[in-house]
């Protein structure tokens, strides 16, 4: 989404591009008239079967007194664009309804003089490099304004320069989505909303549109920016500002308060790794510099004299304990002496992270005016009302009455869910064990092998091929991603935020059965249960279980983590910026070798905005359960280190912690 705003800049340059009338037909962003801007876009095809019911759907629009109107395709003439626009009276009546807060009295700061003296000194010292040029960034009117829930009965309490403009067009957009998602189109109770067209392909895509381009041929400096995408652009997503202060306020207008929360949080935990990744370096540094000197690697590697025992039974040959010198050095470079005062860091790093974050928040929530934010703004789910409709009860806060889901409906529910929450964790469990069985059956295959590289190497051949079988494991059970979705659904949450919370808890639980399973197994069971020569602990009376390694199983966990998460951050970035990228490459190719440039360049915007690429149905969903699971990756690595050698934590761990809700564990497993 977008929005629209104030601010000198903004004004100065946006207002004369949106008051001429003839421009604003050829821009693609009003209707033919030129006035009505376009909020939201729908695609469908004409050679659709599903005429009937778009019919419906869109004269129950127009009885919801939004303007519609139709637009064909210049690429392909069975394309038609569907362009809507809500008036104000629409507009109006649902940010009432949706508790939309709208600025209403100007923020009044007062300084003391102490601060005074403080600006004043603070103007001799020399500019921040890593701050944005105030020249370049616009005075944003909403962040000076105390805001409220939009009330068409004290509409004269609220700060109205323009009907047009007051409604920003994020807000615009939201609103129209709203009423989209709660239209029918058919007669029946669950036949309503915008999402179940999509799904059946009633429509192709729905969307609102980007203001224009992002690019401009005139500098920002000399001539301004054109429209807001192309400020946040220059200001924030062009590689010449990688190191600067994020514009928050700008992120916040244009794609909303969920974007900015997010963008912020991710800056404040990017900017407190710095510390904890230099501690991380100088762990490891410390390593490098006493290698020579570590009293158990120069143990192992004189012992020539010693014999170790074969792995398996059959291939594997008789050992010396020197030949596991180089890998109980590499153990030294991440579990040595300096570690302990890293874990004991990293412990206070964790809730020295939160309590900092905690402010922060509390800060930009104030800025913002989202106290109390979600309270307000709670909706029931279109797809609740339309199931319980029928059964209704007065609400004891509101006095209103509101669809009401039985007891016994709900618990049914939620046993049905569960099964499925535990069927499928039981399969992870299932694909664990086998990878263990063959881990067991492979290690004295590769000790009979032709390649003496491999044949010397059989254990680690083995972890490193049974690690591999389990990163494509994990990724076909991805799939559970739409159980997750069906049984979420099947629960029929009351509210946007439970639906929420329930679908989280499901992939949460999911995601990290099936990504750390594999890696609980090695770093606590693999090689405790071996049993000693003469009396081997065997699985099915057959196969003899896996060993560690005689300098431990940190190389184990090593290849284990370091292969799933090198080979899933590279298939990640891969789709999510890798495939989009050739795919907007390839679609432009295609029309340049059909259109031409100039042609190309002549599109209207929401033609433009269709060949894009479909944003995420989840939006931010997967990047934070990203980043926790990765973060929780990194509590697995210490546990090794107690083979043979104490407790302690890697250095680089750090680089993937997300404390924000596991500093309980942080806490109990390093103390």
């Amino acid at each position: 989404m977008e929005g629209g705003g104030g601010g000198r800049l903004a004004r100065h340059v946006l207002i004369p591009y949106l008051s001429l009338p003839d421009k604003n037909k050829t821009n693609g962003l009003y209707f033919r008239d030129g006035k009505c801007r376009i909020d939201y876009i729908l695609v469908y095809r004409k050679s659709n079967p599903q005429t009937e019911k778009r019919e419906v759907f869109e004269r129950n629009i127009r009885a919801e007194g939004i303007q519609m109107e139709k637009e064909s395709s210049l690429t392909n003439s069975d394309i038609i664009f569907v362009k809507l626009h809500a008036p104000w009276e629409v507009l109006g009546k649902y940010a009432e309804l949706m508790n939309v807060r709208m600025p209403f009295r100007r923020k009044i700061y007062y300084l003391h003089r102490r601060y005074k003296f403080m600006n004043r000194f603070r103007g001799w010292l020399p500019r921040k490099p890593m701050k944005l040029d105030k020249e370049t960034l616009p005075d944003l009117e909403e962040n000076d304004c105390y805001t409220a829930p939009f009330s068409q009965q004290r509409i004269h309490h609220f700060i109205i320069h323009n009907k047009d403009t007051f409604f920003n067009n994020a807000t615009r957009s939201r609103i129209v989505h709203h009423i989209l998602q709660r239209v029918k189109y058919e007669e029946g109770k669950n036949k309503i909303g915008l999402n179940r067209l999509l799904s059946n392909g009633s429509y192709e895509a729905a969307f609102p549109l980007h203001e224009g381009s992002y690019r401009s041929k005139n500098s920002i400096r000399t001539h301004g920016a054109e429209n807001h995408r192309h400020l946040l652009y220059e200001c924030w997503a062009s590689w010449g500002v990688w190191y600067k202060y994020q514009p928050l306020d700008l992120v916040r207008r244009y794609f909303g308060e969920k974007i900015g929360l997010y963008f912020a949080w991710l800056g404040w935990y990017t900017g407190m790794l710095f510390p904890a990744a230099f501690i991380g370096l100088f762990v490891f540094l410390y390593g490098v510099t006493t290698l020579n000197h570590c009293q158990v690697s120069k143990e192992v590697c004189q012992a020539t004299d010693i014999i170790m025992c074969p792995i398996c039974d059959k291939y594997c040959p008789f050992m010396r304990l020197s030949d596991s010198c180089v890998y109980a050095k590499v153990t030294h470079l991440f579990d040595n002496g300096a570690t302990v005062f890293f874990a004991v860091f990293m412990a206070v790093w964790a809730t020295v992270f939160l309590e900092f974050w905690k402010r922060r928040r509390a800060v930009i929530a104030y800025d913002w005016d989202l106290i109390d934010w979600e309270e307000e703004e709670e909706e029931i789910r279109p797809q609740f009302e339309a199931k319980y409709s029928k059964k209704e009860r007065m609400n004891p806060i509101s006095g209103k009455p509101e669809p009401y889901q039985a007891f016994a409906d709900k618990c049914s529910r939620l046993i049905v869910s569960a099964s499925g929450i535990f069927f499928m964790i039981c399969v992870v469990i299932a694909a664990v064990f086998g990878i263990v069985i063959y881990r067991v059956v492979t290690v004295s295959t590769f000790a009979a092998f032709k390649w003496a590289l491999i044949r010397n190497n059989s254990q680690v051949a083995t972890t490193g091929t049974a690690v591999c079988i389990n990163f494509c494991i994990i990724m076909l059970l991805n799939l559970y991603e739409k159980v997750a979705l069906f049984l979420t659904n099947l629960e029929q949450p009351r509210t946007e935020s439970e639906w929420e919370n329930s679908f989280t808890l499901k992939m949460f639980l999911f995601q990290f059965v099936n990504l750390n399973s594999s890696t609980f197994y090695i770093a606590f069971f693999l090689g405790r249960f071996t049993g000693h020569p003469g009396a081997y602990l065997r699985l099915i009376n057959r196969w003899r279980l896996e060993e560690c390694h005689p300098s431990g199983c940190l190389i184990d966990l090593c290849m284990q983590m370091g292969i799933i998460m090198v080979l899933k951050q590279t298939w990640n970035n891969f789709m999510e910026l890798g495939y989009p990228l050739i795919q907007n490459w390839w679609t432009r190719r295609k029309l340049r070798q059909e259109y031409g440039t100039q042609r190309k360049t002549s599109f209207p915007q929401w033609e433009k905005d269709y060949n894009l690429q479909p944003m995420n149905a989840y939006g931010l969903f997967d990047e934070y359960l990203e980043m926790s699971m990765t973060s929780f990756s990194g509590f697995l690595w210490g546990r090794s280190f107690s083979k043979p050698k104490p407790t302690s934590s890697p250095p680089y761990a750090s680089e993937e912690l997300c404390c924000c809700f596991l500093k309980e564990v942080l806490l109990g497993f390093y103390f």
